[in-house]
């Protein structure tokens, strides 16, 4: 387990520089210039060379990256061009509201998922089966900004029950786990838990309706073993995959939730792009589209130490 934990650490060093640079060069190649967000439009053009000269924006492209990893090993993501904060103070808060939202809508997103694929992987051709298969193709196919409008009419404007926008009361960007704070969770990590509850639905009744079909599931009826017995043993066989499954969507939604946090103006790192984005603030832009890359390729690396441990046959390999 050691040796293939190392061999999987060395693997992730040249994605991890690998995705600096795609960051580094995407938000450079953005039409655009990141000077405008700190001078005004009728600045002298000496004042703006200046500027840029400050910044270190004069510099060729490769010295920039150079400079711009070398401050990143060593933490430093550089300061925001247009509060002049460091990156890092605006982005740690927006990480934990978003990591809470994607940890809360992927859990909730599992949890549907597993029980919808695991009736219609057991119950294939039912009505139960149909049921299930079109909710999920429905929770893969409707978008979510599109959903969580919806939900905001119906529920926050037309029935009043839940808040339509904040982390809490007032607007707050502060999360605690308080029904305050909860109620302003509820839209949007339901919102965000739509397209994982497909994603699992459709895996886990394939991987059911496989193992289910298996030989070893006949001797094991053949046996005399309970239901439950049975159950179990197809839970073993199945969760490898299903945590594979599990552990992609939250590094999709911690990275691809930018347009659900907007609609609910959630303070995580997707109202932070967005507002970086029509800022030019290339700091922040490469900051925490970094920040999100690294927490993907860990996540990877998580779930294969995961499912290493659950199946040994990967171990074996």
């Amino acid at each position: 387990m050691l040796l293939y934990l190392l061999r999987r650490i060395v693997y992730a060093i040249p994605i991890a520089v690998a995705v600096g640079f795609v960051c580094f060069m995407l938000v450079q190649i953005a039409p655009g210039d990141p000077i405008n967000a700190i001078v005004p439009p009728d600045a002298p053009a000496d004042v703006v060379e200046q500027v840029r000269k400050d910044y270190g924006l004069d510099k060729p492209l490769p010295i920039q990256f150079g400079l711009w990893l070398w401050k990143v090993c060593h933490g430093d993501l550089g300061r925001s061009l247009a509060t002049g904060r460091p990156v890092w103070s605006d982005l740690s808060s927006a990480i934990g509201n978003t990591l809470t939202l994607a940890v809360c809508a992927s859990l909730l997103g599992f949890a549907l998922g597993c029980l919808l694929g695991g009736i219609a992987g057991t119950f294939r051709g039912s009505f139960a089966d149909r049921i299930a298969t079109t909710l999920a193709v429905a929770g893969v196919s409707v978008p979510h900004y599109w959903l969580g409008m919806v939900l905001v009419v119906i529920f926050s404007v037309q029935l009043n029950w839940l808040p339509a926008m904040g982390a809490g009361p007032g607007g707050s960007a502060d999360w605690s786990w308080d029904w305050e704070h909860i109620r302003h969770l509820i839209l949007p990590m339901v919102t965000l838990s739509v397209i994982p509850m497909g994603i699992v639905t459709r895996t886990v009744r394939g991987l059911v309706a496989e193992i289910m079909n298996q030989e070893f599931i006949t001797a094991l009826r053949a046996k005399g073993l309970s239901t439950w017995t049975i159950f179990l043993h197809v839970v073993k066989n199945a969760a490898p995959n299903a945590l594979a499954v599990m552990g992609l969507q939250l590094g999709y939604l911690m990275g691809g939730s930018i347009l659900v946090e907007t609609v609910f103006s959630w303070p995580g790192t997707g109202l932070l792009l967005n507002s970086a984005i029509f800022q030019r603030d290339l700091p922040v832009l490469q900051g925490t589209i970094l920040v999100l890359a690294m927490f993907f390729v860990t996540l990877n690396l998580i779930v294969d130490l995961v499912q290493t441990t659950l199946d040994p046959r990967i171990k074996r390999a």
